[in-house]
């Protein structure tokens, strides 16, 4: 094995146990508990990362790879029936909110306080409004998007409604499981939405 690929190999090992162990833990680990969970020095963990934001923002840019929500979602953008394209994004993007849920509640609580956190979460936050924002104007372009909306306003709304915040709350306060919350978000953002 090339050093190059044994370093990528390593790279993605480090991303996915840092998963496991914001998940259980928490995002305010340091790069030294990191480390000592991929069984790598310290220091390996800073030549891959060099911070640890850097760290931070490959482990969520990892998540989308290794969940392929990027994949799910513009695959569902192909589908030619305006309410089933809606509904096909919004059934990839809440199975992997189930996915990312712990670590993104962490980095949520976190970011007013943890710059680190805030880039992360702020990264892929942006990602997923231009990718909403995308559907919306396929939808628009379908003349499917009710008159009520702009896209640009419409793009925000389902971005907040498919919030994981919204997600955390029915889930954690409301004790609703996670087909429920699909089903309800997903049929009351296209009953708004949809002509």
């Amino acid at each position: 094995m090339s050093r190059k690929k044994a370093r990528g190999v390593t790279r993605n090992e480090i991303l996915d146990r840092a998963w496991d162990l914001i998940s259980e833990k928490g995002a305010d680990i340091s790069m030294s508990q990191i480390a000592a969970e991929s069984r790598v020095s310290r220091q390996s963990v800073y030549l891959h990362f060099k911070t640890r934001g850097g760290l931070l923002l490959a482990l969520v840019q990892r998540a989308d790879e290794r969940f392929e929500v990027k994949e799910g979602f513009f695959s569902a953008l192909e589908i030619e029936d305006p309410a089933q394209r809606l509904d096909e994004c919004l059934k990839v993007w809440f199975e992997f909110a189930v996915k990312i849920h712990p670590v993104a509640t962490d980095l949520i609580r976190l970011r007013k306080t943890d710059d680190d956190a805030n880039t992360a979460w702020t990264d892929r936050m942006a990602d997923l409004r231009t990718w909403e924002r995308q559907l919306v104007q396929s939808l628009a372009d379908d003349g499917a998007l009710s008159d009520d909306w702009q896209v640009d306003d419409a793009a925000d709304f389902l971005w907040a409604s498919t919030s994981i915040q919204i997600w955390d709350i029915l889930y954690n306060d409301r004790s609703w499981n996670a087909a429920k919350i699909s089903g309800i978000l997903r049929r009351s953002v296209a009953k708004t939405l949809l002509h």
